[in-house]
């Protein structure tokens, strides 16, 4: 009798925690739509709650809350990016102003510290934001999680994007030695004191990101950023033909059977061929043609791609 009454506690708590926060969240809603809108430097206040002084206080849905977070983080950078009027680029995501999402995903590993997704968002995410922040998040994730490869992977990897190879060589080694680690991490380690800044190198590390996160929003950061990678390889050999028979004919050449018969010829990698459809655009890794700009007489990757376009 003493074990159901005990249970029986517990699971009321439990559903009394889970009403209270979606009464929260129903609240804040109502509020935030009948709120005028203001500067980001006024509404974007510090979250009230901090994860780590709400850890035993949740009576057993620290989980629950932790998820919360998660989410709120996913949303807080969607949002942002729907909202941004001017051009994105992945690789610094300042402009957007998303000094919250930091907190979110602390809020959320500190309610949970196993909580591998959301250290894989921050690992991919933060460091176009504060790679300082992001370092000291995945440092947490391997302080709670030792045993786990994957977040050396991640340090690897932002150190691998500030330029600190030899940084990221060391954590690939450390988590190299973990057991369960993939050989692709010994491999990163050499790689990146010999050939850190290579573009195969980044080839690597995202497409076995893109393999490895169990995270779809990870996986889909990084498969566009395996495609920006082929398509600017693309690019670079396309364009340095269209410039060379310009020089030649003293005029821009007109894209067409001939000269797309001439990209053909390009030598790039086996897993990145230049492709042409069945209407005789040339397009990019995505399948989107390619945009020809005829002024300065080069392809580039349309607005209607997916890929992330260079700021120029």
């Amino acid at each position: 009798m003493k074990g159901q009454r005990v249970l029986i506690r517990y699971t009321v708590f439990s559903a009394l925690a889970a009403a209270l926060l979606a009464s929260a969240a129903l609240i804040g809603d109502r509020i935030d739509r009948a709120r005028p809108t203001l500067p980001d430097a006024i509404t974007e206040t510090d979250l009230a709650f901090q994860g780590r002084r709400l850890r035993g206080l949740a009576l057993g849905a620290e989980g629950l809350i932790a998820d919360w977070y998660w989410i709120q983080s996913l949303q807080y950078i969607g949002g942002k990016l729907l909202s941004y009027q001017g051009e994105i680029n992945l690789d610094d995501l300042r402009p957007l102003k998303p000094r919250l999402l930091n907190q979110y995903l602390e809020n959320a590993t500190d309610l949970d510290p196993h909580f591998y997704a959301a250290y894989a968002y921050g690992a991919v995410v933060l460091p176009a934001i504060d790679s300082d922040q992001a370092i000291a998040l995945i440092k947490k994730g391997i302080e709670n999680n030792p045993d786990k490869w994957r977040f050396y992977q991640y340090l690897g990897y932002i150190y691998w994007r500030r330029g600190e190879y030899q940084s990221a060589s060391e954590a690939y080694a450390r988590g190299a030695a973990l057991p369960g680690a993939p050989r692709f991490m010994l491999e990163m380690a050499a790689a990146m004191k010999s050939r850190g800044g290579e573009r195969e190198t980044a080839r690597a590390i995202y497409l076995n990101l893109y393999e490895n996160s169990p995270d779809a929003q990870t996986r889909e950061n990084a498969r566009l950023r395996v495609l920006e990678i082929d398509a600017n390889q693309q690019l670079e050999a396309i364009n340095e033909r269209l410039a060379k028979a310009r020089e030649q004919s003293g005029s821009c050449p007109v894209l067409g059977a001939a000269v797309n018969s001439l990209f053909r010829s390009i030598r790039l990698p086996a897993n990145n061929p230049i492709r042409i459809d069945a209407a005789g655009e040339i397009v990019d890794p995505s399948g989107t043609p390619y945009r020809f700009d005829t002024v300065r007489c080069r392809l580039a990757i349309s607005p209607a791609s997916k890929i992330p376009k260079p700021i120029e």
